[in-house]
């Protein structure tokens, strides 16, 4: 006997809705056209990482945890005498996720931690890179419900980029939007 496999809730949402919304809107031929979420980066740096070794494994520990995946500290690429930089020194951190955990990670980031943000209004509808991508900062990593606050030592954010096929920022907003990320509408703001 075999068990059905496990499906996330918004890849599933993304086949039976997201699919056919765009192919409406874009008048895709076939649905093969349509952009979707190819995987999505989560970037930190560490400011004082050159002085204490020990602020790397913090956040590793902290985006492993975010992210539900190992995260891998990044080296600096060249030497900066006047920041006591050498090549090759831990600096931050990274995870890249795809598949299953993409869409987890992005159902727990609109479902529950983008709307503990303090005076939440939207994320910002200008952070297109021109080819489809999106790049979201967030200030404080205490939004996500993973992180326990007291053992937090340093309030710190991080950078969190959606790579998509879209080739253009409209498809990739539209990919975004039907997905359930929740844009901030500067026109209604100016009115």
């Amino acid at each position: 006997m075999k068990t059905a496999a496990y499906t996330p809730r918004l890849q599933k949402k993304y086949h039976d809705d997201v699919v056919p919304a765009l192919q409406k809107k874009f008048n895709y031929k076939s649905s093969m056209q349509t952009p979707r979420l190819t995987k999505i980066c989560v970037n930190r740096g560490v400011n004082g990482a050159v002085s204490d070794k020990k602020l790397i494994d913090i956040t590793v520990d902290e985006l492993s945890t975010i992210a539900g995946q190992k995260a891998v500290p990044t080296m600096s690429k060249k030497d900066i005498s006047n920041f006591k930089l050498r090549k090759g020194m831990p600096i931050g951190a990274r995870v890249t996720l795809r598949g299953i955990r993409m869409y987890e990670f992005l159902d727990r980031l609109i479902a529950a931690s983008l709307p503990r943000v303090r005076d939440f209004k939207g994320v910002n509808e200008k952070a297109f890179d021109g080819r489809g991508n999106y790049t979201l900062g967030v200030t404080e990593q205490i939004i996500f419900p993973e992180i326990d606050i007291d053992k937090v030592n340093k309030i710190t954010g991080m950078d969190i980029t959606f790579v998509t096929t879209a080739r253009t920022n409209e498809e990739a907003y539209a990919l975004l939007s039907e997905l359930g990320m929740p844009f901030r509408d500067m026109r209604k703001e100016k009115a």
